[in-house]
């Protein structure tokens, strides 16, 4: 396992996903606290060392349903909310409990698929997780299972995971499975089945080795875990499935090396520009003064006084172009504010902005990391 050594001790951003099998009893419904006091252990080392940790737990519904008594078997989706409203609220009080006693800060942020399809939404959410990672919390997420509808659930948090490690631009989202890895063939029924140990592309065949979950608690499967591969993949993350059986699953993958890793080919940053770049259509544009326009070309952030006019009728985080006042395109991005806030602020300093709108918002129109620009000869 040479090719993974060391590579989460490299690794900024690490989003951990936890399984309802990992950490719930199937048999009692209650969690299990040794392992879950390991995790905490893994996790207050890593921030100690400087990682950013974000923890996406499964587990509400399993917690919930037997706090209500609920039958074993399929939930109805009215069930399913009133379990995941139930285990939710204990969920939390496990995870603030254990982490609180390392030291760590504690949120909880429960996200659907709509928050990050939604420009709106997708934004709030990324600020909230950005502005919890800086001042140093721990967020822990779950699918909302209370509002979620089955048209826009996610339907796994595999998914969802991969959803948060693209939104906050991870370097790692470290799934912990039953099983070690991605085999050539299920290890429990083939003896012969070997660990891959690094994947840089999804082949139709290696999209052939998912098969169904294993667990009477868990609703995802080696399938599900290639579809948030691939999400991964193409928004610069490194993904890993490893073996979350057994004490402190975090620091033994890092030590040990032994997982299946899906390689991305870029980097967070970049893979965002390339979307911003070529898959969204501008809804306006921003015309620059010609200081702006040279900062822009030194790959600094779009400010307010730099904007001299505003031109169509877009909302907050939609792309807009950037143009120099000859009317030439300088490159794309996203804009923290909508037209009408952003004619306002517009040619005036940061510090006005207060003023001007009624609320704090963001230093930067288009910030550096949302935009894009022309290259140029």
């Amino acid at each position: 396992m040479t090719e993974n050594k060391d590579f989460l001790n490299k690794a900024e951003r690490i989003v951990l996903k936890i399984g309802s099998s990992l950490l719930v009893d199937e048999e009692t419904g209650q969690v299990r606290n040794t392992w879950l006091n390991s995790l905490a252990d893994d996790a207050a080392k890593a921030k100690k060392d400087g990682h950013d940790v974000i923890i996406v737990t499964s587990g509400a519904v399993a917690v919930g349903r037997r706090a209500l008594g609920l039958p074993q078997g399929k939930l109805s989706l009215p069930q399913k909310q009133a379990a995941a409203a139930v285990g939710q609220i204990r969920l939390a009080h496990y995870y603030q409990e254990v982490l609180a006693e390392r030291g760590l800060k504690v949120a909880q942020v429960l996200l659907t698929l709509d928050d990050s399809e939604d420009r709106k939404r997708y934004l709030n959410a990324r600020n909230t997780l950005n502005t919890l990672l800086n001042i140093g919390a721990v967020p822990v997420i779950n699918e909302n299972d209370t509002v979620a509808a089955a048209e826009i659930k996610v339907g796994d948090n595999d998914r969802l995971a991969a959803r948060v490690a693209q939104m906050i631009g991870a370097n790692a989202l470290v799934i912990f499975s039953d099983i070690d890895g991605l085999y050539t063939a299920d290890p429990r029924k083939d003896p012969a089945a070997r660990l891959i140990p690094v994947v840089t592309k999804l082949t139709p065949e290696i999209e052939a080795m998912g098969g169904g979950s294993g667990s009477a608690v868990g609703t995802g499967g080696m399938a599900t875990k290639l579809m948030a591969a691939r999400i991964c993949m193409e928004a610069g993350c490194d993904m890993l499935i490893a073996s979350g059986k057994g004490l402190h699953p975090l620091s033994r993958a890092a030590e040990t090396g032994r997982y299946t890793r899906f390689v991305a080919d870029k980097t967070p940053v970049s893979a965002r520009k390339a979307w911003i770049g070529g898959s969204i259509k501008p809804r306006g544009s921003l015309i620059l003064d010609g200081g702006a326009a040279e900062a822009l070309k030194k790959g600094k952030s779009l400010l307010p006084a730099g904007v001299k006019a505003v031109e169509g009728n877009f909302g907050r985080g939609d792309a807009v172009l950037l143009k120099d006042e000859n009317g030439t395109t300088l490159g794309k991005g996203l804009t923290a504010y909508n037209a009408r806030d952003a004619r306002l602020i517009a040619g005036r300093h940061s510090d006005e902005i207060e003023a001007l709108l009624g609320y704090h918002g963001q230093e930067e129109i288009v910030h550096r990391d949302d935009m894009v620009t022309e290259k140029r000869g």
